[in-house]
């Protein structure tokens, strides 16, 4: 199978491949009941020392910058209580932390989640975090930019490995908030 971007050597729907992605995510892949068909998510197998942005799209294309986005996730802060959000935004824009993601949570503080509470969490490797699989009680907040592309590269829940997810999956995680401006320049 030919992927929709880039230019990978190995890449099949996400459905036929389950052993490749980490558990949560291999969950959420077999048990999607969204309008669009699972087998639309592609798995394209990476290297995972090519993982920085920079480097990636000089091997599997320069398209992919645009098409790219990252799944962060976020502890947002309010008296005792801490809220852990995932944000996925395009990767040529950074998270709004302390504006959009803060007043979407309700937060007084709102801060990057330190990675052992990421991969505790998750279950999945830092870098390879993706908006699939994650725990299901998390706001999983999109930037908007993101749901109108047609495919969008993100981490398949290992550094190995990624998933080109049709946009407009993303507005049918559980738990989703579709946000215009969080992601900024």
């Amino acid at each position: 199978m030919r992927a929709p971007l880039g230019h990978f050597g190995h890449a099949m729907p996400a459905p036929d491949c389950l052993g490749e992605l980490t558990r949560p995510v291999a969950d959420a892949v077999r048990d999607w009941r969204g309008s669009i068909p699972a087998d639309q998510i592609v798995y394209v197998d990476t290297d995972p020392e090519w993982a920085d942005t920079a480097t990636f799209v000089e091997h599997y294309g320069q398209e992919l910058l645009d098409q790219s986005a990252n799944c962060v996730v976020v502890a947002g802060r309010r008296g005792g209580d801490t809220t852990l959000a995932a944000c996925v935004v395009l990767s040529t824009t950074r998270v709004d932390v302390n504006g959009a993601v803060r007043r979407q949570l309700g937060a007084r503080k709102a801060s990057f989640a330190p990675m052992d509470t990421v991969t505790g969490e998750t279950g999945m490797e830092y870098g390879g975090v993706t908006p699939l699989g994650l725990p299901g009680d998390w706001p999983v907040l999109v930037d908007s930019a993101v749901v109108e592309l047609p495919y969008v590269l993100v981490g398949s829940g290992r550094r190995r490995g990624k998933l080109l997810v049709p946009g407009k999956m993303f507005a049918e995680l559980p738990n989703v908030v579709v946000l215009e401006g969080l992601g900024v320049a």
